[in-house]
């Protein structure tokens, strides 16, 4: 087997290696937030989007990352697309750890999914009118059907895939704050 592989090469590179580093963190924070939340009574899964937990802990591990990455491993320059890839390799890390702790949780804690359950039959309830107004009568019957099905796979891809969605904007506006390229001197 070759001793410098091509994904032995990529970790360590600093767009990967702390990235990577930052998102194990960043999703063990995460992931102790869900189960917080969860033992405190309020479901992690039933908190609206804009109030999401995510949104400050990946700020602020985006932000530290790309100014680590920028200051002390690029020589002070970072293109937008260094701090894009960088983002997202923290992004994903980070998701994965979260979804594999709400994974697991799902399957050892059975209340994780029917508390879930029973908290967004609750809220469709509640809200029932206006998303038939949006939606329609049968789409609104379908969620209640698929709801019932809902499962730790599906809880955990969501937490994937909204931490994905979270981070795009995110990332973008950090990394356009933190770009910063080396001054070109002309004579």
């Amino acid at each position: 087997m070759q001793e410098n592989s091509f994904l032995a090469r990529m970790f360590q590179h600093p767009l990967v290696k702390i990235p990577f580093l930052f998102g194990l963190v960043g999703g063990l924070i995460g992931s102790l937030v869900i189960g917080v939340l969860f033992y405190m009574g309020k479901h992690p899964f039933l908190v609206p989007v804009i109030f999401d937990f995510r949104i400050v802990i990946y700020a602020m591990f985006i932000f530290m990352t790309l100014k680590i990455v920028r200051d002390n491993y690029l020589q002070g320059s970072l293109f937008f697309g260094q701090g894009m890839v960088a983002s997202y390799v923290f992004l994903i890390t980070a998701g994965l750890v979260g979804a594999l702790t709400t994974f697991g949780l799902g399957l050892w804690q059975t209340d994780f999914i029917t508390s879930y359950i029973a908290g967004m039959q609750q809220q469709l309830a509640t809200s029932k009118e206006e998303f038939i107004k949006e939606v329609g009568a049968s789409a609104y019957a379908q969620q209640l059907n698929k709801l019932a099905q809902t499962s730790a796979f599906n809880l955990a891809a969501d937490y994937f895939l909204k931490s994905l969605f979270i981070g795009l904007f995110l990332t973008i506006v950090i990394s356009v704050i933190l770009r910063k390229q080396k001054q070109t001197q002309t004579q």
